[in-house]
């Protein structure tokens, strides 16, 4: 739904209810509120124009504060922010307290009418108290875009997304009729993207699973969740051995919006705490601190990444034939889009230097063979970048430090003895 929607229809609720609700209570509820009409009319008055006050004040508070954070933090993050329905219900409670007010005021000392009408200014006073709360949980989250809030929020819709996208499913097994599958495809179908660059939020691979069991055939697909596709982009292969899905069947299976989601999106959540990071190392900001920040929470993604099968990019039907190959990124791709920009923008930086170390060497001991040698070809990387660096041979040896505070706790204590200084690899020097 549309969030616009939201507001206009809480509007269009409030003009429905103040056109019928004070009809209804002068015909079948026959009870007037002690209150003088003077006293009536300068308390539903003062709720009108307050609201009013109240909704311009609030919401130009809430977008300086979202600019804001948005120049300092990523331009990606507006999105985010202003997307909050909290922030559209609030707008709808608010005009709809006004709204609703000004009809009730219209109806006291109308002709006809019996004094001010109890039912409706009991309304107004429930909607005044739901307009002060939801005000109140507005202000929360604008508290919540202090840094660490707003890394800890990214940090955790990346583990929830790391869950929910490499979480077991039916169509993950292994088949073994996958290579006679693909000799019975004869006919070969290409589907291709028409229309405005848009990105690929997700995939339904339970779909595409579906589509190519009635085709008895393949579906390899030629973009993954991320990609912005283009004029004629190739979405899709199809094999088929029997009858073709028809082409906006397929296509319906990707879904697209004009930009990226964090569903199916583990890497989305990433680039945002990589673009806080190298926005804090920008010239103008210079705040190494909330690099290292950010990495602590790019290392915990990597780490429960690490325990995942990042391979698994086939998926079978329930009886174990293979019907669609898609796209996922590698353990490699992951340490490049999480580390590399941090590692070239903050190469002057001794804090970053050896927060990145610390966060690379403990990647190492908790991922299998394969992947480690990676990781120790990345510290070897980082090494040598440190080497070419303007630092002067003490700073060099310093950014050499793991230290996982970046400045402050560079060594381990153990039974009072120092944990001696670590090679290229992270592994200690005798």
């Amino acid at each position: 739904m549309q969030l616009w929607l939201i507001p206009t229809l809480y509007a269009a609720a409030s003009v429905a209810a103040g056109f019928l609700v004070p009809r209804l209570e002068s015909k079948f509820l026959a009870v007037s509120l002690n209150l003088s009409t003077s006293s009536a009319q300068a308390y539903l008055s003062a709720v009108a124009s307050g609201m009013m006050a109240l909704t311009g004040i609030v919401f130009s508070i809430a977008f300086v504060l979202v600019q804001f954070n948005a120049v300092v933090y990523s331009p990606r993050l507006v999105v985010w922010f202003a997307r909050d329905r909290l922030l559209f219900h609030s707008l709808g409670m608010f005009v709809a307290t006004f709204m609703y007010s000004l009809a009730t005021l219209a109806w006291v000392d109308r002709p006809g009418a019996q004094g001010v009408p109890f039912l409706s200014a009991a309304i107004v006073a429930a909607m005044l108290v739901a307009s002060v709360l939801m005000l109140a949980q507005l202000v929360q989250r604008l508290n919540n875009l202090q840094i660490m809030r707003v890394l800890q929020a990214l940090g955790d819709t990346g583990r929830q997304v790391i869950s929910s996208t490499y979480q077991s499913s039916p169509w993950q097994a292994s088949g073994k009729a996958a290579r006679a599958q693909e000799q019975l495809c004869s006919a070969r179908l290409t589907v291709k993207y028409v229309g405005n660059p848009q990105s690929v939020t997700s995939i339904d691979i339970a779909r595409l699973v579906g589509h190519a069991r009635r085709m008895n055939g393949l579906i390899m697909m030629e973009c993954g969740v991320g990609d912005t596709l283009l004029e004629d982009s190739v979405i899709l292969h199809a094999q088929c051995a029997t009858t073709f899905v028809p082409e906006k069947e397929l296509s319906a299976c990707v879904h697209l919006d004009e930009q990226r989601t964090f569903e199916q999106d583990p890497k989305y959540a990433i680039r945002l705490l990589v673009d806080v990071a190298i926005k804090a190392l920008s010239p103008a900001i210079n705040d190494p601190t909330t690099a290292v920040q950010a990495i602590d929470q790019i290392e915990d993604l990597l780490r429960r990444l690490a325990k995942c099968d990042l391979e698994a990019c086939r998926a079978f039907d329930e009886d174990g034939v293979l019907r669609v190959v898609h796209r996922m990124p590698t353990w490699e791709d992951y340490l490049g889009l999480a580390f590399d920009e941090i590692r070239q923008f903050g190469s002057t930086s001794i804090q970053v230097m050896r927060r990145l170390r610390a966060a690379l060497a403990g990647l190492a001991e908790c991922v299998g063979e394969g992947r480690a040698e990676l990781v120790h070809a990345y510290l070897n990387h980082l090494d040598y970048g440190i080497e070419r660096s303007s630092f002067d041979p003490q700073d060099r040896a310093a950014a050499r430090i793991e230290d996982r505070q970046g400045l402050g706790l560079s060594h381990h204590v153990e039974a009072g003895v120092a944990s001696p200084a670590a090679d290229g690899k992270g592994r200690p020097v005798s």
